[in-house]
């Protein structure tokens, strides 16, 4: 195996744990913005209780699933369900995934530039995009949010701080618990 090779298998692999793990902290950080944020739950509200929306990297790549609870908040889920979700976005490509996820390229474009598919209602996938996109407004750093998102939301600066920080605990304290789950 030439040095080329080994250079081009090994950001092939970083780029699989990048891609992964922040599949893990977008589910998680959907979870986390549904529990504490109005607009969130509005959103929601627009899909039946125990909706389940994917979003995977093709053809066998990272992912992850949410499902709608009854109080309008989404619930992580360990595992991609083996019944098909009511809604999933599939990126085409794990290089498509690591341009989107790094913020070099917004879902929009992502869209545009014909990079994701997806399975389901088209409503709710729209409904999918405007949550994320606020998730991201909040958890972002302005300048990197405004390359993520087509449209960035006026946001007053102490609720930005004190949302994005509630969203990250709980996102650090979801991934603890399932690490003392598996211990």
């Amino acid at each position: 195996m030439s040095l080329q090779q080994i250079k081009t298998l090994a950001m092939s692999q970083s780029k699989r744990l990048y891609v992964t793990t922040m599949m893990q902290v977008v589910g998680r950080a959907l979870q986390a913005i549904s529990e504490q944020d109005e607009e969130i739950q509005k959103i929601s509200s627009a899909f039946p209780e125990g909706f389940v929306f994917s979003m995977q990297v093709l053809p066998n790549g990272p992912g992850f699933a949410l499902r709608k609870t009854a109080d309008n908040s989404l619930e992580f889920l360990d595992d991609i369900p083996t019944e098909k979700p009511d809604l999933t976005i599939y990126i085409k490509h794990l290089e498509h995934a690591f341009r989107i996820l790094s913020f070099q390229e917004s879902t929009a474009q992502a869209f545009a530039n014909d990079r994701m598919i997806v399975d389901g209602d088209i409503s709710f996938a729209i409904r999918m995009t405007r949550a994320l996109n606020r998730l991201e407004a909040y958890i972002l750093p302005k300048l990197v949010a405004e390359l993520a998102i087509k449209e960035y939301p006026h946001i007053p600066l102490p609720e930005k701080v004190l949302h994005g920080a509630r969203i990250y605990l709980r996102v650090a304290t979801n991934f603890i618990s399932q690490q003392v789950k598996f211990a």
